[in-house]
C-alpha cells in the first residue's frame, strides 16, 4: 500500500502526501490509488464497477459507453440539515448555516472515519475548478472510497495529472475526505471548515454530498475564500448570446437547483431569431467564479468541466441541446430504464415507456415514478451543441448582466433592472422561491434564497451581503442587475410564459438595456420593460398573462417587502445599513 504519490518524495508536494498517509493511518484502506485522469484508468474503474453491479451498461446502440447507477434509497438528494460551516466563532457561520465548534466537528468526523475503508480503496483524485491555466482556478484533492465519485469527479473537473502538476507547483489545495460509510441516513454529515480549506464528508454517496469538487468546494468553501481575496463564488449558470452583427454578451443567472439553470444556459432561440442569426454559447449551467478586471468589468469562469443536470422534465421540447449532450459517455443516476435498456425519466417525451424504476423494481406508477424526481445526468460540457470555446479561456469572460430568479406563482412579473448595484445586491438578497426536489424536505414551499446561494454560503449572509456591495468602487463597470420569474402562473394554475427558447426575448431586452437601446418603465420596485417593451411576435398571452406579467401589483409588494425587512431583520447588526436603507425606501415608494 502506497501512501505517497509516485515520484513526489522530498517535492512541494509533503503536505499532500503527509495528509494521505494521515488519512490512510486513520480509516485503515486495503489498497490507495493516486488517480491521475488517463483513459485506461477509467476504464479499468468502470469495469470493476460493472462486474460489482455500480454501473450497469445501458443500450450501446442508442447510448454508447453510458451507464445507470442506482443511489441507495435514502440517499437522493443533498441533505441541508446535516450540512454543517465550522468556523471557530459561531457569528462568522451566520444564521444561514448549521453551526458546529471545528473541535468537535473534526471528533465526530474522526469517530466516523476510523477504519471506514478496510476492505476498500481509498482513491486520491487531485482536481482543478477551471481551466487548468486559469489564475482565477482553485485546486483541491479529494480522498474517497467511491470508483463512482472517481469516475464522476473525471467528467466534473479537470482532473488527475494536470492538477497534480498544478497543486505542486502552488503548494496550496482544498482538502476533501469522503467515505460512503454505512450509508446509514443516521450516521450522514456533510461538515466544511472554511479557515482549514478542508471538507468532510460521511455516510452519502449522492451527487453534492459526495463529489466535494461541486457544492462542497466551488460554492461553500470557494465563497470563504473569494471574500478574502476579493471575487465571487456564485450558484449560477453563464451563457453569450451572440447577435446577427456578431457581437456576443455574456450573463450570469441565479436560480435555485432545479429552477432552470440548465435549461436557460442551452437555450435555443426561436425560430425567427435564429433565421436572424441570434446564437447563444453555453460556458456553464451551474456555478460561477467572477473577478474584477483590469478593465474594472467583472470577468468569469466556469469551475466545473461536466454538467451534473437534472434528468426529469429534460425533453426534445424543453432542452434539445442537453438531450444531445447525454446520448453517450454519460452516467445517469436513478433514472428508469425501458425494455430496450434505454435510459427514461417523466417529461422526456419521447414515445417509449419504462419497465423498470430508479430503484431496479418493475415500474408501478401507482407506487414510484420511474426516475426519482431528483435523478441526474453527469457529462461533460464538451459534449453540448452549444458548448462555448470560451469555457476554457484562462482570462474569463466579461459579465454585461446578472440575473435573478426563482419560482413565484405569483406577484413577481417577469422581468424588472434594479436601479443601481445596491438595489441589484438587495434583490439578490431578498430573492424568493418555492422549494424543488433538489434537497430533502417538502417541496413547493416558498423560502428566502439569497443570490440561490441559501444551501451554499460558506459564512455569515450579512458579511456575503457586504462582500457584494464592496465591489461598487470608483471606477467599477459593474453588470446591469435583473430579476426575472418564468414560473408567473394564471388563476387556473397554468404557466403564463411559454418560456424555454422564447426566454431569449427578455434576454434580449436585458442586452438591450446594458447597451442603452432598450426603454423602460420606472416603478417602485424597478426597471419594467412594459407590454411593448419585449419582441412578442408570435407569442400568444392572453390580456390576463399580460397583466400579470408585466404590472404591479401594488398592495401585493407592500406586502412583500415588509417581509423582506423582516427577513433582512433576522442577520442583526451585521447586516450592512445600505441595504435596509434600500429596503425601506422602497417600502416607503409603494405606500
Amino acid at each position: 500500500m502506497n501512501a505517497e504519490v509516485p515520484s513526489a518524495a522530498g517535492s512541494r508536494l509533503a503536505a499532500l502526501n503527509r495528509w494521505v498517509a494521515d488519512v490512510a493511518a486513520l480509516t485503515k484502506p486495503d489498497a490507495i490509488h493516486w488517480c491521475d485522469g488517463s483513459d485506461a484508468e477509467n476504464a479499468a474503474l468502470i469495469a470493476k464497477m460493472q462486474a460489482d453491479g455500480t454501473l450497469l451498461p445501458l443500450n450501446p446502440e442508442t447510448h454508447p459507453n453510458s451507464w445507470l447507477h442506482r443511489s441507495h434509497p435514502d440517499d437522493v438528494a443533498r441533505v441541508e440539515h446535516l450540512t454543517f460551516v465550522c468556523t471557530p466563532e459561531r457569528e462568522d457561520a451566520g444564521p444561514n448555516n448549521h453551526w458546529m465548534p471545528p473541535a468537535e466537528a473534526h471528533a465526530k468526523m474522526d469517530a466516523l472515519f476510523d477504519g471506514c475503508m478496510r476492505g476498500r480503496t481509498m482513491y486520491v483524485i487531485p482536481y482543478c475548478m477551471g481551466p487548468i491555466d486559469s489564475p482565477l482556478s482553485r485546486c483541491g484533492v479529494e480522498i474517497t472510497d467511491s470508483p463512482y465519485v472517481v469516475a464522476n469527479m473525471r467528467l466534473m473537473t479537470r482532473m488527475g495529472a494536470p492538477a497534480l502538476a498544478r497543486i505542486e507547483r502552488e503548494g496550496s489545495f482544498v482538502k476533501g475526505l469522503h467515505s460512503t460509510g454505512e450509508l446509514d441516513p443516521e450516521r450522514r454529515f456533510i461538515v466544511h471548515f472554511p479557515e482549514e480549506l478542508t471538507i468532510k464528508s460521511y455516510g452519502s454517496g449522492y451527487g453534492g454530498n459526495a463529489l466535494l469538487g461541486k457544492k462542497c468546494h466551488a460554492l461553500r468553501i470557494a465563497s470563504h475564500q473569494a471574500r478574502k481575496e476579493g471575487w465571487l463564488a456564485e450558484h449560477m449558470l453563464i451563457l453569450g448570446i451572440e447577435n446577427p452583427q456578431g457581437d456576443t454578451h455574456y450573463i450570469a443567472a441565479a436560480f435555485p437547483s432545479a429552477c432552470g439553470k440548465t435549461n436557460l444556459a442551452m437555450l435555443i432561440p426561436p425560430e425567427g431569431y435564429r433565421r436572424d442569426g441570434w446564437k447563444v454559447w453555453t460556458v456553464g449551467d451551474d456555478i460561477c467564479w467572477m473577478r474584477p478586471g483590469a478593465d474594472g468589468r467583472l470577468y468569469a469562469i466556469n469551475p466545473e468541466a461536466g454538467f451534473f443536470g437534472v434528468a426529469p422534465g429534460t425533453s426534445a421540447k424543453s432542452n434539445p441541446n442537453a438531450l444531445a449532450s447525454i446520448q453517450s459517455n454519460t452516467i445517469f443516476t436513478n433514472v428508469g430504464v425501458t425494455a430496450d435498456n434505454q435510459p427514461w425519466w417523466e417529461g422526456i417525451d419521447n414515445g417509449q415507456v419504462p419497465v423498470t424504476d430508479w430503484r431496479g423494481e418493475p415500474f408501478d406508477p401507482a407506487k414510484r415514478p420511474a426516475a426519482h424526481p431528483n435523478s441526474r445526468f453527469t457529462v461533460s460540457a464538451k459534449q453540448c451543441p452549444s458548448y462555448s470555446p470560451m469555457a476554457e479561456d484562462p482570462h474569463g469572460v466579461p459579465i454585461s448582466a446578472i440575473v435573478f430568479g426563482g419560482r413565484r406563482a405569483s406577484l413577481v412579473p417577469l422581468v424588472f433592472e434594479a436601479r443601481d448595484w445596491t438595489h441589484g445586491v438587495l434583490v439578490g438578497a431578498a430573492m424568493g422561491s418555492e422549494t424543488t426536489a433538489a434537497a430533502t424536505g417538502a417541496v413547493g414551499v416558498m423560502r428566502r434564497d439569497p443570490m440561490a446561494m441559501k444551501p451554499f454560503c460558506g459564512y455569515n449572509f450579512a458579511d456575503y451581503f457586504a462582500h457584494w456591495l464592496s465591489f461598487d468602487t470608483p471606477g467599477a463597470k459593474l453588470p446591469k442587475v435583473f430579476h426575472v420569474n418564468w414560473f408567473r402562473k394564471g388563476d387556473d394554475g397554468k404557466f403564463l410564459w411559454p418560456g424555454f427558447g422564447d426566454n431569449l426575448r427578455v434576454l434580449e431586452w436585458m442586452i438591450g438595456r446594458v447597451e442603452g437601446k432598450a426603454d423602460a418603465v420606472e416603478t417602485p420596485i424597478g426597471l419594467l420593460p412594459g407590454e411593448a417593451g419585449l419582441n412578442l411576435e408570435g407569442v400568444a398571452l392572453s390580456d390576463e398573462a399580460r397583466d400579470k406579467l408585466f404590472g404591479l401589483d401594488r398592495a401585493g409588494w407592500q406586502a412583500e417587502f415588509a417581509s423582506i425587512g423582516e427577513y433582512l431583520a433576522e442577520y442583526g447588526p451585521r447586516l450592512p445599513r445600505a441595504l435596509l436603507d434600500e429596503q425601506e425606501r422602497i417600502a416607503k415608494a409603494l405606500g
